[in-house]
């Protein structure tokens, strides 16, 4: 099994790790920083270095309970030694615009006991579907994202913890999130934390503090039917940096 180092630090940008497998284009690493697609969040693209030479990783993905990092001209490397490096960049904003997410959906619940029922992250952009929000006219939802941007201005700390499943579904705050729906044989559930606003069950990387975030920024809404409303958002700021 890959160990998976973006979970315990989303800031690694690299790590020396072992090929253990390579097949059909895809390797497979004993440890990685490379985050797979998934819980709506787009995978990390960058690079895995062997010999020095560079070898492009332009999808991530978990089958079969493996991460499997497709790589172009995979052939040419050989089981052993090897580093992997991520795009920061595109790090960095999938980052940002994840964390963005966790502060919307949490102030949405607030005001009015919105559940989110979707969401998808990209580098540019996010959405995310809301219930309990479709008679909202588009001053009220811009008035919530105000708020939104408020609480990112706070700087709220982002942490994550890791519980058993029968305490996670138990802490107060993370009933809102879709835990009932992971499946069952998922035995630990990881929490994300934002200070004292929002604790969420997520899989993702996220930045540090809610000020990286930049300013958070409404583009769409959508009515999606059956109470669901699609917003569709940016994160707008200055690069943050790495540490």
């Amino acid at each position: 099994m890959t160990e998976e180092l973006y979970l315990e630090d989303s800031y690694l940008k690299t790590c020396s790790a072992n090929i253990i497998e390579i097949n059909d284009g895809t390797v497979i690493l004993d440890k990685t920083v490379f985050y797979p697609s998934g819980g709506g969040q787009e995978c990390d693209h960058g690079h895995i270095i062997q010999n020095g030479q560079e070898f492009e990783v332009h999808k991530v993905k978990k089958e079969g309970g493996k991460i499997r990092h497709y790589v172009r001209e995979a052939e040419r490397l050989i089981p052993g030694p090897a580093e992997a490096v991520i795009d920061w960049e595109r790090r960095e904003n999938l980052m940002r615009h994840h964390t963005m997410l966790h502060v919307l959906a949490a102030v949405f619940h607030k005001e009015y006991g919105s559940l989110c029922t979707g969401n998808q992250i990209y580098p540019e952009k996010a959405r995310i579907d809301l219930t309990d929000i479709t008679e909202l006219d588009r001053d009220e939802i811009n008035r919530i994202v105000a708020l939104a941007n408020q609480e990112v201005k706070k700087n709220h700390p982002v942490s994550a913890r890791t519980f058993p499943r029968e305490e996670a579904e138990a802490i107060s705050g993370a009933i809102k999130t879709v835990v009932n729906l992971i499946p069952k044989a998922v035995k630990e559930i990881r929490l994300v934390k934002i200070g004292e606003i929002d604790e969420q069950a997520c899989g993702g990387t996220h930045v540090k503090g809610t000020e990286d975030i930049g300013e958070i920024v409404l583009d769409k809404t959508k009515n999606k039917g059956k109470g669901t409303t699609r917003l569709e958002l940016r994160a707008v700021t200055k690069s943050v940096e790495a540490v």
